[in-house]
């Protein structure tokens, strides 16, 4: 077992750093509250569909999260639920704020700011986490026999689902047997009966790996799994970070302070102190049961299609008093899957072509994509340095890209020059459908590890798990050359800006609308 003899490290740090809203989730949901970003429903909820239909049209919509503060057989503390916990808001100026409390940073930041932040621990030295000897997570203790797992109010999220999923925003701990890694994830996960969950575990995905490991050694996996972790966590273990790198050091880095973790009491995992829900027990390395189908990221739930994936024993629960369980109800936009799991994929896919010496500026994963597009801006100036042909180029990022593990979800990057802002999926969508001639313009793979998950590789035509990755080259042949020979037939770009600072400085007594 990893871990042998932890000893409780004091680090110079002041213990309220730990309450913060980046740090504690509970400080995180009081965040949103003075947000005015929270609405806390005290009438009784079903979980049965009903806390999920309200979810769901919240992320349609941009709405406030929810706090179900009562919900149906709820019992002994067990649980409230925070819908929607990473989704947008309606106002343009704090759209991302719910990101943006993740990180510490203001609810006024935009997109590059928060992968900035994101990325800013890259190449830094991690700070590893602060073991303490006890934390919030531990005010109660349910033992085996003590707990039913299908009696908790575990929310059906879409009516055809092959389950209860309890396992949306939660994060899965996992050691390797030597205890040289240990790895925090989030990988969805339903009930199976009174003391075992299914869940999603596949290649490549780090929880896969170290389920290879165990396997190797022929013992079962030690595991826990963790609800409403500090925010700054929950956006580490959503990244795709290299293989082998552990998370709470990673927080650390780019958090700047040490996060104060607690052992469990069944097994030597460390988890975060101040978790609101911890299950304890093991990933069975040759059990499997039925798991599926559930309404995933792409925005499909296909009835009746289950695949056996394994099963996790839990032996002990403990919480904090009033509980909450974050839930993600994924499906059509937009939801925490497509504003953590694509915009996070494209900044390590960022770093990844900036350690490897190529010119990319931004990069960003735009959320009407479902998670399957990285638009990546290209230095055209650095591209034209390097005499490169459209081709060349074109090879030299796929190659890198799809044969690692942060292009596993991605089928489409786009390739745009500096006038494009990838942020901004107008501006994307434009530059695709007016620069990127099919078939000439495209550079496709067909021998790369592909992303079942999406309809197309799955239910469509071909390996489900095999290729249906491409390039897609919306540089002009120009700026490849002599630079764009062209001019945008847009405000910004067809009139001199005298006129246009006259038009904006007399926009709102002419009579239009003064916030555009």
């Amino acid at each position: 077992m990893p871990h042998h003899g932890h000893h409780i490290v004091h680090r110079d740090q002041d213990p309220s750093i730990q309450t913060l809203p980046h740090m504690n989730f509970r400080s995180f949901v009081e965040a949103l509250k003075k947000d005015g970003d929270l609405v806390e429903i005290d009438r009784e909820i079903d979980p049965n569909l009903e806390a999920g239909a309200i979810i769901r049209k919240v992320c349609e919509t941009d709405d406030k999260a929810p706090l179900f503060n009562n919900l149906k057989g709820a019992d002994k503390g067990l649980f409230r639920i925070l819908g929607a916990p990473n989704s947008l808001r309606a106002d343009p100026k704090t759209r991302y704020g719910r990101l943006a409390r993740h990180l510490a940073l203001p609810p006024t930041a935009g997109m590059k700011e928060i992968l900035d932040k994101m990325m800013s621990a890259a190449h830094q030295k991690p700070i590893p986490p602060n073991v303490v000897s006890t934390g919030p997570c531990k005010e109660h203790v349910l033992n085996a026999g003590e707990f039913d797992l299908t009696k908790l109010p575990v929310p059906l999220l879409h009516q055809a689902d092959g389950g209860k999923y309890i396992q949306t925003y939660g994060m899965h701990v996992i050691s390797s047997p030597e205890g040289d890694w240990t790895n925090w994830s989030i990988a969805r996960a339903m009930v199976y009966d009174k003391d075992h969950l299914t869940g999603l575990v596949i290649p490549p995905q780090h929880i896969w790996q170290m389920q290879q490991k165990w396997k190797a050694i022929g013992k079962d996996v030690p595991w826990s799994l963790c609800f409403g972790v500090p925010p700054a966590a929950i956006m580490a273990a959503s990244m795709p970070i290299p293989d082998g790198v552990t998370e709470a050091g990673y927080i650390g880095a780019f958090t700047g302070h040490a996060i104060d973790v607690v052992k469990c009491e069944s097994n030597d995992l460390l988890v975060p102190a101040n978790t609101e829900i911890v299950l304890e027990g093991t990933m069975s390395i040759s059990e499997t049961v039925p798991e599926g189908p559930f309404g995933e990221m792409h925005g499909y739930v296909f009835p009746g299609d289950s695949h056996p994936c394994p099963l996790y024993k839990v032996n002990k629960i403990t919480y904090r008093t009033g509980a909450i369980l974050p839930v993600s109800n994924c499906g059509r936009l937009t939801d925490e899957t497509h504003t953590m799991i694509g915009p996070l994929a494209a900044a390590e896919i960022h770093q990844l072509c900036k350690d490897a010496g190529l010119p990319v500026k931004e990069a960003m994963s735009p959320f009407e994509s479902q998670v399957t597009w990285v638009v990546l801006q290209i230095d055209t100036a650095e591209l034209r340095k390097q005499k490169t042909t459209s081709a060349e180029f074109c090879k030299k990022i796929g190659d890198l890209i799809f044969n690692h593990k942060a292009g596993y979800t991605i089928h489409r990057l786009v390739l745009v020059g500096e006038d494009i802002d990838v942020y901004n999926w107008k501006d994307v969508i434009w530059a695709f459908c007016t620069r990127c001639r099919p078939s000439l313009d495209e550079y496709f793979y067909e021998d790369v590890r592909g992303f079942p998950l999406i309809p197309y590789m799955s239910h469509g035509n071909g390996s489900p798990t095999e290729g249906g990755k491409v390039v897609s080259d919306a540089l002009m042949p120009s700026e490849y050359t002599t630079g764009a020979d062209w001019q945008a037939a847009d405000f910004k770009n067809s009139y001199p800006q005298e006129i246009q600072d006259k038009v904006n400085a007399t926009w709102a007594e002419m009579g239009f609308r003064p916030d555009l």
